[in-house]
């Protein structure tokens, strides 16, 4: 086993978990669906943290796979898997049976938890952030990372969180979550065309 490898099985299970209750939050509301009034905030909130959490995914293999074995790596790992665990968790409401007279309002729950829920996402970015920025420091190579495009990217993701989970306004929290759900929505466009115009993946033959 590789040094990546044993730090991903601790890392990508923390992740997992955080897909785990997104994924089951939204289950439990389409079961009690009965009795929640839906709206679009919070589905929009949910889509956000989970095209995230893809992300994330992604960026532990670009940029963990080379690191040696460390302790303080597990640590680092734990803390930023844990932080968007908290976002994942807090996304949609609590489900149970003893409040099943009890009306389920998505976009009150929205208002109600969106700092903490974009808060922990900032939170969870600016430590792969910092990393980074101390790699950038330490070698060249880690240097060349910070494109200008790539800078960019983080001011814009920074700027739209932070203003999703800290404004006063309705207003301006929601054309927030909106640019930075379509900044998101925009990379995976991208990357699924690279996909497309590297061919793909040849189908695996023989064996079975």
């Amino acid at each position: 086993m590789s040094a990546f490898e044993f730090f991903f099985s601790f890392y990508g299970l923390l992740l997992g978990l955080s897909v785990a209750e997104l994924v089951g939050g939204f289950a439990r509301l389409l079961h009690e669906r009965h009795r929640v009034q839906f709206g679009w905030l919070t589905p929009l909130l949910a889509l956000f943290v989970a095209l995230d959490l893809a992300t994330f995914w992604n960026q532990a293999w670009m940029f963990f796979r080379g690191a040696p074995f460390n302790p303080a790596l597990l640590l680092v790992g734990l803390v930023i898997a844990a932080t968007f665990y908290v976002a994942a968790s807090v996304t949609f409401p609590r489900v149970n049976a003893e409040g099943a007279a009890t009306r389920i309002d998505l976009d009150q729950h929205f208002w109600v938890h969106r700092r903490l829920v974009f808060g922990c996402v900032l939170a969870a970015n600016a430590m792969v952030w910092v990393l980074l920025g101390l790699l950038a420091l330490w070698d060249a190579e880690w240097a060349a990372i910070w494109s200008p495009r790539l800078a960019i990217g983080v001011c814009i993701f920074a700027f739209g969180t932070a203003t999703a989970a800290f404004a006063p306004s309705r207003k301006v929290v929601a054309a927030a979550l909106l640019v930075v759900l379509a900044y998101t929505l925009w990379n995976m466009l991208r990357a699924g065309t690279m996909l497309i115009a590297s061919g793909a993946w040849s189908p695996a033959l023989g064996g079975g």
